[in-house]
């Protein structure tokens, strides 16, 4: 057994959300370990899209160009009954956080930009090829009993806290004793990755293909890929189905050919609806999977996973320099799990609506959606009712004083900076507390005294300064008015604090709080 080594915080998983983890925790400057079964990259694409709001969070981390450039813009959802014609479609709509509202993505090529971000921080250790055999909680840290799987070793390590983003079969779950409630659907479902040789006509659309026969869901991948997933049926073994013969016949079935795509390998999943009865025991926290499973309908359980660490990271990062006391950590699962909950709830009524094997009630779904399609008001309400929901926190890390800014993931338009640039708001004032108003200043003293930085946003006619951004297009002003505040109080992860009108007190800081 090896000497023991101590760190801020420990990551068990180094998927999509570990890989985040590690790039928001090593950008802090905090001293992490990351731990990993695997030796390399999970070959096989298994998420294949994400949304504005996780887009931002990658921004946060420097890399959201980078993964821009290898992402595939969305055109939407189009459900289609069994001869293929539409008979609904949902179109994304941007909610002004700066990035393309629906993008599709090949996890490998994700993982490894993800992956070159933590080599930039020396504060990061990844440890491949390691398996975290115990986790045993002490008054003041966690320790770790880390087995190397490629020599007969054991070593110990020592963090202040750990987070297990060690997926679904959670190993550390399972030694917390965390029960992980719900069901798991008996309908095993066949995914195929393809390499795409050829294009065909509407290769780059996702559709639902709602046939009674054999649902299929027919997914664009970038990076010269392809996807797609069907169903076992009752009477059929999946053993059957997995192999390359029984493979193409299903592809020709939806009119792919040699000539289109060389098939790269295919599997067979479960879909689950699951949730850990807690996210923290002591000082060790369940992110992603660990935490959370749900269908993959809406495409959003990496994103759940990545909107995990994003609110976890930064109240870590401020309990372990003690600007936060520790008891914020109780609000990381009380803000996140009615996300979560609403999330998984969207993702089920949508794999209903493509799920349907009765041919007769699937001939009346798609005479219902056809005919209230042509009402302009129902595809705004599906959209809002059955795709992702709106970030907000109405629990946890915020003020209570009936603001309706409070609670809201902030919007992020273009502002004019100090320089005269064009820039993003949150490369102006993210990772940072700051109070952000459009009317003079008034009596901001207790955030100022506790060392908050506080921004003026003017009019797009305006001179911007070092305490001023201008608003150039109006729409950050447009959404405060809307939330009836003049001022608010930005956490670093975007959310607000805070909010007030003109007239009203603003709420003072949290509690133990030191910027």
């Amino acid at each position: 057994m090896t000497d023991q080594m101590t760190y801020d915080v420990a990551i068990v998983g180094y998927g999509p959300v570990g890989v985040t983890a590690a790039n928001l925790l090593g950008q802090m400057g905090l001293k992490v370990l990351v731990v990993e079964r695997d030796p390399d990259i999970y070959a096989r694409a298994r998420a294949i899209s994400t949304d504005e709001e996780v887009m931002r969070i990658w921004q946060q981390i420097g890399l959201a160009d980078r993964l821009n450039a290898d992402m595939q813009p969305g055109c939407g959802a189009n459900f289609v009954d069994s001869k293929g014609v539409p008979f609904v479609q949902l179109l994304p709509v941007s909610r002004g956080n700066g990035h393309p509202p629906q993008q599709f993505l090949y996890q490998p090529a994700l993982e490894q930009v993800l992956r070159a971000g933590v080599d930039r921080f020396p504060n990061v250790s990844v440890l491949l090829e390691h398996e975290c055999l115990r986790v045993i909680q002490r008054a003041d840290s966690v320790e770790l009993m880390l087995a190397d799987l490629t020599v007969d070793e054991v070593r110990r390590i020592r963090a202040s806290y750990v987070i297990a983003a060690d997926g679904g079969s959670s190993s550390i779950r399972g030694q917390l004793g965390i029960g992980f409630g719900g069901r798991t659907y008996a309908e095993r479902w066949i995914v195929i990755d393809t390499k795409v040789l050829e294009e065909w006509p509407g290769h780059d659309r996702l559709r639902f293909r709602c046939n009674p026969e054999r649902p299929t869901v027919d997914c664009p991948t970038p990076l010269g890929h392809h996807r797609w997933e069907f169903p076992v049926r009752d009477d059929e073994d999946e053993r059957d189905l997995l192999n390359e013969g029984a493979i193409w016949k299903v592809l020709r079935g939806q009119g792919i050919t040699e000539e289109n795509v060389k098939i790269l390998g295919f599997a067979c999943y479960s879909h689950h609806v699951r949730f850990a009865d807690r996210w923290r025991v002591g000082r060790v926290f369940l992110a992603g999977d660990a935490a959370h499973a749900m269908p993959p309908w809406i495409g959003q359980g990496m994103c759940a996973g990545v909107r995990d660490v994003a609110n976890l990271c930064w109240k870590l990062g401020a309990v372990l320099s003690g600007s936060l006391p520790e008891s914020v950590l109780d609000t990381y699962q009380a803000e996140r799990l009615p996300h979560v909950q609403e999330v998984t709830n969207r993702a089920v009524k949508t794999g209903k609506l493509i799920i349907q094997h009765n041919p007769w009630r699937a001939a009346a779904r798609n005479h219902i959606f056809r005919t209230a399609s042509k009402a302009p008001f129902f595809l705004t309400w599906l959209r809002d009712h059955r795709w992702i929901p709106d970030a907000r926190y109405r629990d946890g890390l915020v003020a209570d004083n009936g603001n309706g800014a409070a609670g809201w993931l902030i919007p992020q338009p273009r502002v004019i900076d100090e320089k005269g640039d064009p820039v993003r708001l949150d490369d102006v004032v993210g990772g940072r507390w700051t109070v952000l108003h459009t009317g003079p200043a008034t009596d901001f003293r207790a955030w100022r005294t506790a060392g908050v930085a506080t921004l003026q946003v003017t009019p797009s006619h305006s001179v911007p300064s070092a305490d001023c951004i201008v608003d150039r297009d109006g729409s950050l002003t447009r959404w405060l008015k809307r939330k009836g505040a003049s001022v608010v109080v930005v956490r670093p992860d975007g959310f607000v604090y805070a909010g007030a009108e003109q007239d009203q007190p603003l709420p003072p800081p949290p509690a133990g709080f030191a910027a």
